[in-house]
């Protein structure tokens, strides 16, 4: 076990996961501290790292994004590391992942449509071979993190 988070830095973990808005008195209520104090623990697991940020969830449906997919990527000899280069300039992509297995990398994209797919693909194919994985529903999404029991 980490000796940082303890009991009462896990429920406010509980609670900043579920609504990273949330505010420190009412978190503070749940938990049984005060707001400064919750705002003294929350500051101090930002600054040891364990908390990483703040983000906005996107519908990426409602911003005109149709279509997501997870690509595999196998790469080419020699081709890794300029693939993983240019990955970062890539829009579309909104997770990568360095993978084991036959697979060098997995990608989580969001593209307007098949024919944005397409170039897209067209993209990475001087890269490596891909395999293309058409989601059709997501069944969990940025699950919190519990502690380890």
């Amino acid at each position: 076990m980490n000796p940082k988070i303890d009991e009462l830095n896990w429920k406010i973990l509980k609670q900043l996961q579920n609504n990273a808005r949330e505010s420190f008195a009412n978190i503070g209520r749940t938990v049984g501290l005060t707001a400064p104090a919750v705002a003294e623990r929350v500051k101090k697991m930002e600054d040891l790292g364990i908390i990483l940020g703040y983000k906005a969830s996107v519908s990426h449906a409602l911003t005109g994004h149709q279509l997501k997919a997870i690509i595999t990527l196998r790469a080419f000899m020699g081709k890794l590391k300029p693939f993983l280069a240019v990955v970062p300039t890539l829009h579309e992509v909104i997770n990568c992942y360095r993978i084991t297995g036959n697979e060098n990398i997995v990608m989580e994209v969001v593209l307007q449509d098949q024919f944005h797919l397409e170039k897209f693909i067209d993209q990475l194919i001087q890269y490596g071979e891909t395999r293309t994985h058409i989601v059709l529903s997501q069944v969990i999404s940025n699950a919190p993190i519990h502690k380890i029991k």
